[in-house]
């Protein structure tokens, strides 16, 4: 399913950067430079040909040359330029996801197996607030209280590892609401089946019941979430990187945007969106490891398979 996913993607960005007001060879060129200046370069850069020829041009580079064209802005191939910067970003989510995993899951824990205590609500509170504040107002508060006021962090730049700590921590709290909230509520749907209540009717510790009777059972629907928050944390970097000036992938493409540099747009945008699909694809395949009764069924349809195909 990635394969027309990826099509998708790449025909709904072309299309959307097709239809922008703009002129990318003016742009380039500036205001003042002339119309046969800018006629030349539009023919060119291709982009006098209509918009099937140059989508079929565009896809037929991609599929076999795995060409992403040039950047109009700084004449560079464009998969260079982006693979100079992705690994940034590929930090900062990191980092991010990290946070929220380690924050998210604990609370979550926490939570339902202190249903409807003090730390429960303030909790459940917290997360109801952090999913409803958008990435990049809490950026900026994070920077005028902790920056600006305080003069703790920086407020700008990837310099060194103080540099990474706002950012992180405001993309890393804002997705550990939804894992606390996912881990809750699987928590508690678990931690009341029969099994746990005769794991403790045998004498184990809470500890153990809770860790390695509970947990990895509701695991499967957190790893979900989880997977499905490093693939949006790539993406929703974007805003953080521009208003943490980080030179990542995400600020970028907002770059380009401003310039119409079609190119480095829709390379950037594939790449998040190849990132995205490998993110559920791994998640998938976690679920066997995590679950063994996934990992047999698909080990039931292989045998049946092979008695299908020695019986044909």
């Amino acid at each position: 399913m990635m394969i027309p996913v990826l099509l998708g993607v790449i025909i709904i960005v072309f299309s959307i950067m097709y239809i922008t007001p703009g002129d990318p060879a003016r742009m380039i060129l500036g205001e003042a430079a002339p119309a046969s200046a800018v006629a030349e370069l539009r023919e060119s850069l291709g982009l006098n040909g209509s918009y099937f020829s140059q989508l079929f041009t565009y896809v037929k580079k991609l599929v076999f040359e795995f060409d992403l064209g040039y950047s109009y802005a700084s004449k560079k191939p464009v998969i260079n330029e982006i693979l100079e910067r992705f690994p940034t970003t590929l930090l900062l989510a990191t980092l991010s996801v990290t946070i929220s995993v380690v924050v998210g899951v604990t609370m979550g824990i926490i939570s339902a197996t202190k249903q409807y205590s003090i730390f429960d609500k303030i909790a459940t509170s917290i997360a109801l607030l952090g999913v409803s504040m958008p990435t990049f107002w809490a950026g900026l508060m994070a920077v005028i209280i902790f920056a600006v006021h305080l003069r703790w962090l920086p407020a700008s730049g990837s310099y060194g590892w103080e540099y990474w700590i706002l950012p992180s921590l405001t993309l890393g709290l804002s997705s550990s609401a939804t894992i606390m909230r996912m881990t809750r509520s699987s928590m508690l749907e678990v931690i009341r089946q029969d099994y746990i209540r005769t794991a403790r009717a045998k004498g184990q510790k809470e500890s153990v019941v809770i860790m390695f009777h509970a947990l990895k059972n509701a695991m499967i629907p957190v790893v979900t979430v989880i997977g499905m928050r490093f693939g949006a944390l790539l993406g929703g970097s974007v805003l953080i990187e521009s208003v943490f000036a980080i030179p990542g992938l995400g600020k970028f493409i907002i770059d380009s945007i401003n310039m119409r540099d079609n190119p480095v747009v829709q390379g950037g945008v594939l790449l998040l969106a190849l990132s995205f699909s490998i993110c559920n694809l791994l998640v998938d395949i976690l679920y066997g490891f995590i679950d063994p009764r996934i990992k047999s069924q698909y080990s039931v349809l292989k045998k049946r398979g092979r008695k299908t195909n020695v019986a044909a």
